[in-house]
């Protein structure tokens, strides 16, 4: 076995709330059981697996028998696509209430998604042929709908993360502006940057409403299909603070590397640039735990 690199050793403790294993519509590089393995190279510990079409919570029971040896924590959530009826608070109920760490509100079947995917809505093609609906979470007097009011107070019950998804920023704005008045806690908007187009001046009243601003590294890997500059997430972190910020993988795809080496690229290149380690640390290891309420 080949020594650990340095930089696995900052990482060590990571969370990774953004990991798209399988099974799913979309080709997956390997099911959550492999991904929470593989986790071990940099000591990770807990994940969240996310698909846009199902419910991963009952994933993850069902390979408990298989995870019993993984260090790593796993856990599942729900994205209020269409394939799970939208802004169904009877799923995202059973989810939280069968170990759900996270409700991402509509991704793929959102409008601002569908703008900017608009030949099927999605990134991947599906390895089944499946229908998708537009979800909207506000009527057309722009007031959030009752069941996605609903849904938030299952969240705050159960003590789990809200995430804006794929939103219109205004339309997380209005969602994160009702769970603040309810009185979560644990908030968090997705690479901002990438499909949603928040920009960090919104990004800071979503600060100020308690949520945390999520990055992916998976969109900074050189080996990965998008190929961003690091140098542009290090921008974000210094200009919003490490402090409100999170970074996850957004890896799994069959098309990209595994999340593990991932996180070694983009963390090796981020302390390149002059990042601290005890920033890094904070936003890989501390403030995704306190998202998932790992230490209550």
């Amino acid at each position: 076995m080949s020594p650990r690199p340095a930089i696995a050793s900052v990482l060590d403790g990571l969370v990774d709330m953004h990991v798209h294993s399988g099974p799913s519509p979309f080709p997956r590089r390997f099911d959550h059981v492999e991904a929470a393995r593989d986790g071990a190279r940099i000591g990770m510990r807990a994940m969240v697996a996310k698909s846009h079409h199902h419910n991963t919570q009952m994933d993850v029971l069902a390979m408990q028998g298989r995870l019993a040896d993984v260090e790593a924590q796993v856990f599942g959530g729900i994205a209020l696509n269409s394939t799970v009826g939208g802004l169904n608070v009877h799923a995202v109920r059973m989810t939280l209430r069968m170990g759900g760490k996270v409700v991402w509100f509509p991704t793929i079947s959102s409008g601002r998604h569908l703008d900017c995917h608009p030949e099927d809505g999605a990134f991947p093609t599906t390895t089944v042929p499946l229908t998708l609906e537009r979800i909207d979470i506000v009527d057309g007097e722009g007031a959030l709908k009752p069941e996605a009011i609903e849904i938030l107070d299952e969240i705050k019950e159960q003590q789990a993360v809200l995430n804006g998804g794929h939103m219109y920023p205004e339309y997380i704005k209005t969602l994160f502006e009702e769970a603040h008045e309810r009185g979560l806690k644990r908030m968090a908007v997705s690479h901002p940057d990438f499909v949603i187009g928040a920009d960090p001046a919104l990004c800071r009243e979503l600060i100020e409403l308690g949520a945390f601003v999520e990055h992916e590294v998976g969109m900074y890997d050189p080996e990965g299909t998008q190929k961003w500059d690091p140098k542009n997430l290090l921008t974000w972190i210094e200009t919003l603070g490490p402090e409100h910020t999170v970074l996850a993988s957004d890896f799994g795809q069959k098309a990209n590397p595994k999340p593990v080496d991932a996180w070694l690229r983009v963390g090796e290149a981020l302390l390149d640039l002059g990042l601290p380690e005890k920033d890094l640390r904070r936003m890989v290891r501390d403030n995704p735990a306190y998202l998932l309420n790992l230490d209550a």
